[in-house]
């Protein structure tokens, strides 16, 4: 089952990036990398992108006549999605330990990292709307 693990943080959470030492970034970036190659190594990785800063999202609606309406830069308080992982693994508890391991990302500050990450079940077809 493929599952899209979302790595989710407010503007402000965004822009505390910011503030992080060389060493910080570089350590978390380090370890993003260290844990895609081992997913892959693992057979389990189907996908992952880091996405760029909040100031740069739009949330675009077709207008009457089709053309895009665009809205954005968005409050404080929202929360943004900052990347995502596609896994492809047996069960919802495999998928949750994935997660558990990219949350642990190193912090600002030397600290370790605990991001909030969405699981969610891919859904592939109509049959798995079901509720038989």
């Amino acid at each position: 089952m493929k599952y899209i693990l979302m790595m989710l943080g407010t503007k402000a959470g965004f822009e505390s990036y910011l503030q992080w030492s060389k060493e910080d970034l570089e350590r978390n970036i380090t370890f993003m990398r260290d844990l895609a190659a081992a997913l892959r190594n693992e057979g389990v990785l189907v996908s992952t992108e880091g996405l760029a800063f909040p100031n740069e999202a739009k949330v675009v609606r077709a207008g009457p006549d089709g053309v895009p309406i665009t809205d954005g830069v968005f409050p404080e308080s929202k929360e943004f999605l900052a990347g995502y992982w596609i896994v492809d693994v047996d069960s919802d508890e495999d998928a949750y330990r994935i997660a558990a391991r990219i949350s642990a990302a190193p912090a600002g500050g030397g600290l370790k990292g605990s991001m909030p990450i969405e699981v969610r079940r891919i859904m592939s077809g109509a049959e798995e709307f079901s509720s038989e």
